[in-house]
């Protein structure tokens, strides 16, 4: 069987069996199946899924890195986990690289970190804190790019994403009769304000960002009741780390003042904080000269700018040292990353692959 044909068949394995974050016992079961059936030596952890492996030689280390798990949504009616987020193709690409590079001379060791969670954006977090980029001088990562980005046969050396946060809050008023609205403290009257502050807040136009409510519950099954509490949830993204320090300090100071006019108690907390690319120019010309050797001038597309968060980049937070890029590839993907009928080309899952190791053999 050639190695298009069983990245191909890599893919619909994981297609066919998504897991959601810190749940991938299957996927990380079927990764140390397959590193073991080709020989390469592989750890897991006792504490959390995912699998490291390693394979060539020299005090050199390069990484490649996939993420492994699945989003949680809504298919054809039915609640289930689903791989339209193509973690399921970066899984299949970075293999695919490695059954490339395998049984090549190396002359520096190349490890592949098959990571958990990054759709919860922590779970680079928990491989940095597994060693996963200990002596690391170089990482990739690949992300299939959706078509209004990157149509197919077009791979960019770089993807910069922006980087994202939630917020969580809960607003505690009190109730009253639907008749005497002035004895009660109404949380709905503090979100509609929320709402409306969050779509006042301006920053300069030359720098996308972006907050808004994802997330409202209140009330009960009595009409008759004004609800005093309430909570809430925002989606918070800006294309620049030192943005979003500033768009969540305008944010809190909004709510603090929001609750003083209202005469309410709003309780907030931000989690799940993604940041923004912090791109190596060096990484970055290596994957370019790697995509022009493998696929030519004509494929090779400019460095994107994304407004989508990416874990990969705590890697690179974490450690400023590295080397680090994201390479999007172009796969004719629709109607979108995070759609539940998203699908694309499947061609290009062996140029992703190829890439891959090209840049690795690169470097």
């Amino acid at each position: 069987m050639d190695i298009e044909q069983r990245i191909l068949d890599y893919f619909n394995h994981f297609h066919s069996h998504p897991e959601v974050s810190w749940k991938e016992v299957e996927t990380t079961k079927k990764l140390v199946e397959i590193m073991t059936e080709l020989g390469i030596q592989h750890h897991t952890f006792p504490d959390v899924t995912g699998v490291i492996a390693e394979i060539g030689d020299g005090p050199e280390v390069v990484a490649v890195r996939a993420d492994i798990d699945a989003l949680w949504q809504e298919v054809d009616g039915k609640l289930q986990a689903n791989h339209s987020c193509g973690h399921d193709a970066n899984m299949a690409m970075v293999l695919g690289a490695l059954l490339y590079l395998k049984d090549e001379t190396l002359t520096k060791r190349v490890r592949f970190i098959f990571q958990p969670a990054e759709e919860l954006g922590n779970g680079s977090l928990s491989m940095i804190e597994r060693g996963a980029i200990d002596g690391v001088s170089h990482l990739y990562g690949v992300h299939l790019r959706p078509i209004e980005e990157l149509p197919f046969g077009q791979v960019t050396p770089a993807l910069y994403h922006g980087s994202g946060i939630f917020l969580r809050g809960k607003i505690t008023g009190v109730d009253a009769h639907g008749a005497r609205p002035h004895q009660g403290k109404n949380a709905i009257d503090a979100i509609a304000a929320i709402h409306q502050f969050v779509k006042s807040i301006y920053f300069s136009p030359f720098e996308s960002y972006s907050a808004k409510l994802t997330h409202i519950q209140t009330g009960g099954d009595s009409l008759n009741i004004i609800p005093g509490s309430a909570k809430f949830a925002m989606d918070v993204r800006s294309q620049s780390n030192e943005l979003m320090k500033e768009l969540q300090q305008k944010i809190e100071d909004g709510l603090i003042a929001i609750a003083k006019l209202h005469d309410v108690e709003i309780t907030f907390e931000w989690t799940d904080y993604t940041p923004a690319a912090e791109v190596s120019d060096t990484a970055m010309q290596i994957a370019d000269a790697a995509i022009r050797k493998t696929l030519g001038d004509e494929s090779t597309a400019p460095p994107i700018q994304t407004t989508g968060a990416d874990d990969f980049h705590f890697y690179t937070i974490q450690k400023p040292e590295l080397h680090a890029a994201m390479i999007g590839i172009g796969a004719d993907l629709s109607p979108g990353l995070h759609h539940p009928d998203m699908s694309f080309n499947h061609k290009a899952l062996d140029m992703g692959a190829r890439v891959l190791a090209n840049t690795v053999k690169s470097i």
